[in-house]
């Protein structure tokens, strides 16, 4: 190996280059059979898929952005109604609720997971909210009905599940996991007594496929999961302009469904995917490894509950951007995810947030950098890239050691 060649933030290219004779015969198959749209191929993922997430059913969809909109939809949030998820995401989460025609709020994330906080979202229900004359849960801030959560499972690792699903019943509220970055995740649940998958434990969880997830097509591609037969039927008829049959059109629905030659190229990779996110994992705890001596990075934090799948290794520094040029200098991709919270977004002004509303999400904001991470990393790499951060905060000394701290991760409930 090159140890002076670049290292790119995500290897894209090597994984298609190792399944490139099967990625092709596939492609044959769906140029001889002309079975573009729908058939076996998305029926056979979909079934593979439900089966990998431990749960009856998967709905596959154009995008993770319509498998959220879809999801919301069809678990019976109305419009109007206020959906509650956190402000450190992209986008897509926030415009699937909209899209829904309903409405966000945000509740802040932890500080150490950078997912949703049970005790911020208990704070939020009980001092934010009130119950009014047809014991309806209204919001103080938009005086709208709040009918539902979608908890993120940022960067590979689920959110406090058991906490959020126990605030949600006491609440009469909907959970909607956001899975689309944690495919293969898993949390013990110490309310079932075992380990169970991201997608597995909300009303329903959206997926997003794009080629740079842990499981990625060749272009857009997503699924809901869910337990509700009533609400799988729905989607499928969402994601297919509301058709029953063909051209028996029950409700008004999308174009949202997805091509067979995704669903093929995803039902190819998926037997591979335990096998890539072990590897994310090993990387994961090499990094830990090679970092653990720099008290002014911040590494990720996974709780004893959370196996986490590292969609990406986000470390956190009072220096970010510097590191990020260093890194760039010395030939190392890197990105940020992400530098400006939602309700700081020019398309939310209307929500009518101010700074200090969600701090530790304004303070992450700020200081998280994604490394490369991907399971074709080589060791190699890896050292070089700890090397430069090493090198870099030995320089700078930006006099952040409390970042490195571990702490423990209560539950709430």
């Amino acid at each position: 190996m090159n140890t002076d060649a670049a290292i790119p933030f995500l290897d894209l290219v090597t994984p298609h280059v190792e399944l490139e004779e099967e990625l092709t015969a596939l492609f044959r198959r769906v140029l001889h059979s002309a079975g573009f749209i729908g058939g076996p191929m998305v029926e056979n993922f979909e079934t593979a898929f439900a089966e990998f997430c431990d749960v009856r059913h998967a709905v596959a969809v154009n995008s993770g952005t319509d498998a959220l909109r879809f999801a919301i939809m069809a678990s019976g949030v109305q419009s109007g109604d206020v959906v509650l998820t956190v402000p450190n995401t992209f986008i897509a989460t926030t415009e699937a609720i909209s899209q829904a025609r309903a409405i966000p709020e945000f509740v802040d994330v932890d500080e150490h997971t950078y997912n949703m906080s049970p005790l911020m979202l208990q704070r939020y229900l009980r001092n934010k909210c009130i119950r009014d004359k047809a014991g309806r849960l209204i919001s103080l801030r938009s005086g709208r009905q709040v009918t539902a959560i979608v908890p993120v499972h940022l960067y590979g690792q689920m959110a406090d599940m058991d906490s959020i699903l126990d605030l949600a019943a006491e609440y009469g509220l909907i959970v909607i996991e956001d899975a689309c970055q944690a495919h293969g995740a898993e949390y013990f649940s110490k309310k079932n007594n075992r380990w169970m998958k991201a997608g597995s434990m909300g009303r329903a969880a959206a997926f997003s496929f794009y080629p740079g997830k842990n499981l990625g097509a060749c272009g857009e591609a997503g699924a809901i999961t869910t337990n509700d037969s009533a609400m799988a039927a729905n989607m499928k008829m969402l994601r297919d302009h509301g058709q029953s049959r063909k051209y028996y059109h029950d409700i008004e629905g999308y174009n949202g469904r997805l091509d067979a030659l995704q669903a093929g190229i995803l039902h190819t990779k998926l037997s591979h995917l335990t096998s890539w996110n072990e590897q994310r994992r090993s990387k994961a705890a090499e990094y830990n490894r090679l970092l653990s001596k720099s008290d002014a990075v911040g590494l990720p934090f996974e709780p004893s509950w959370s196996r986490g799948v590292y969609h990406l290794y986000v470390i956190r520094t009072s220096d970010r951007e510097g590191l990020m040029s260093h890194l760039k200098e010395a030939g190392i991709g890197s990105g940020i995810h992400y530098p400006v919270p939602l309700h700081f977004q020019k398309a939310y002004v209307s929500l009518n947030y101010s700074a200090g509303d969600f701090p530790v999400s304004e303070s992450a904001a700020g200081e998280i950098l994604s490394l490369p991470m991907y399971p074709q990393l080589a060791s190699e790499q890896q050292e070089r890239v700890a090397a430069e951060v090493t090198a870099f905060v030995a320089k700078c000394r930006p006099g952040a050691a409390e970042l490195n701290t571990l702490v423990s991760v209560e539950r709430v409930g």
